[in-house]
């Protein structure tokens, strides 16, 4: 097998066989392709595209350069969610507890914050003691006891995405969807899940702008998903405003554990409700979709799914009594400081991508993969779209580390707002799905 015949041919229009790709994900995995070639493979991709079949070939090639792990010892279906990022967006610190208490199995292999958007490994991190990396012994041991368990990969997990993903950043070619698909599923296909579900975000806070380009993505990844096997629908979201009223690790995860004790009934809520619908009714644990959101709003209203969140920090480092004192636990930052318009008006528009870059200014997001995160700054009590502006209102709170990078922030956010003389007109909150 050759590298350049392989490149070649993708550069001419040949879709490559599954000998070929497997050839070349083991070669990016064991370092026969070298850089350039790697380089040179993404750009022909970048160019020519694949069709579903070469790309579900591709991502299985990914997926099974690294360890895919298997199920056998567990009794209930093992259900997933990925979501392609934004702002405010904790949902999987609601769904995973959630689907468990339904009768599932959630191991969630996550990321980290990179750019405008957070990272789940990040959210749960903020709380003292809790460690995401964790050996496969001990994510069987926690999904056994648990039924839950969100941890970052492994080494040994698709390796050959890692070194591609770092070449893509490098070459130019991060943004095509044959690659980006590939990406994603080889990580999450690893986990051998029974039933996956998409939420492919789009407007202002996603990475994609526009519902056309969130569209091709979410059919991208339903269909390679689908075609390695792994039953997956995808739903498209918006994310013209943050999902939850605070961006930041540690107020994210308020936000969560506001939800997940309180019983109130917001948009976190309600996306949270629509994908853990579809996953136990696509997973046998519910009649339908409608029916299972019902049993996830269940469990988030009665209490149930607070408790066995707080059984999953607890399991993963965290204080045994995190329920009970959560809100004395997570860190606060020293500078709090309320934003004002100072004129009248409604929410008219946020920017989502700024608000997001506002917090990773504070220290509270990654720039870099190496960058250092405070936890406790961010932003809380934001103003969501359509919301009457007063001079007495405040627009969100800023919490900092010191005073200098809190104004910062606030002019930032004066700025991401746009105060309008009419409220707009907002978009649904699930714009659709696609099986």
């Amino acid at each position: 097998m050759d590298a350049r015949a392989i490149i070649a041919g993708l550069r001419q229009g040949e879709q490559p066989d599954a000998e070929q790709l497997n050839w070349f994900a083991q070669g990016l995995a064991d370092g026969r392709v070298s850089d350039a070639q790697a380089g040179a493979f993404a750009m022909a991709v970048c160019l020519q595209g694949l069709k579903t079949d070469a790309r579900s070939l591709l991502t299985r090639a990914m997926r099974d350069t690294g360890d895919v792990l298997t199920w056998g010892e567990l009794d209930g279906p093992v259900l997933d969610k990925h979501s392609t990022g934004g702002v405010g967006d904790c949902v999987s610190l609601l769904l995973a507890p959630a689907l468990a208490e339904c009768g599932a199995y959630v191991p969630m292999i996550s990321g980290r914050g990179l750019g405008h958007t957070g990272g789940t490994l990040d959210k749960l991190e903020a709380i003292p003691g809790v460690s995401t990396q964790v050996d496969e012994a001990r994510l069987r041991r926690i999904l056994q006891d648990v039924g839950c368990a969100i941890v970052g990969a492994t080494s040994q997990i698709a390796p050959a995405d890692k070194r591609l993903y770092a070449i893509r950043d490098v070459t130019g070619t991060v943004e095509s969807i044959d690659l980006i698909t590939a990406s994603i599923l080889s990580k999450k296909l690893a986990a051998s899940p029974d039933v996956l579900v998409l939420d492919v975000k789009v407007g202002s806070g996603a990475f994609m702008k526009s519902l056309s380009d969130a569209r091709a993505l979410a059919k991208s990844l339903a269909d390679t998903a689908n075609a390695a096997g792994c039953k997956t629908s995808a739903f498209i979201s918006d994310m013209s405003q943050p999902l939850a009223a605070s961006l930041g690790n540690a107020l994210e995860v308020r936000e969560v554990m506001q939800a997940l004790t309180s019983g109130q009934d917001n948009r976190l809520v309600e996306i949270t409700c629509a994908l853990g619908g579809a996953l136990l009714a696509d997973g046998g644990l519910a009649e339908n979709s409608n029916a299972g959101a019902a049993q996830i709003a269940a469990a988030i209203r009665d209490g149930r799914a607070a408790e066995r969140f707080a059984r999953m920090i607890a399991a993963l480092g965290g204080p045994a009594d995190f329920l009970q004192r959560w809100e004395g636990i997570l860190p606060v930052a020293p500078v709090q400081q309320a934003v004002f318009a100072g004129e009248t008006g409604y929410i008219a528009s946020i920017d989502g991508e700024a608000l997001g870059l506002a917090v990773v200014s504070l220290g509270g997001g990654r720039q870099v993969e190496e960058d250092h995160i405070d936890p406790s700054v961010g932003l809380s009590g934001l103003l969501p779209l359509g919301a009457v502006v007063t001079p007495e209102v405040p627009l969100a709170v800023v919490h900092a580390a010191d005073t200098v990078s809190a104004e910062a922030a606030a002019l930032a956010v004066r700025r991401a707002l746009t105060i309008g003389a009419q409220p707009p007109v907002l978009a649904p909150l699930v714009h659709e799905r696609i099986a």
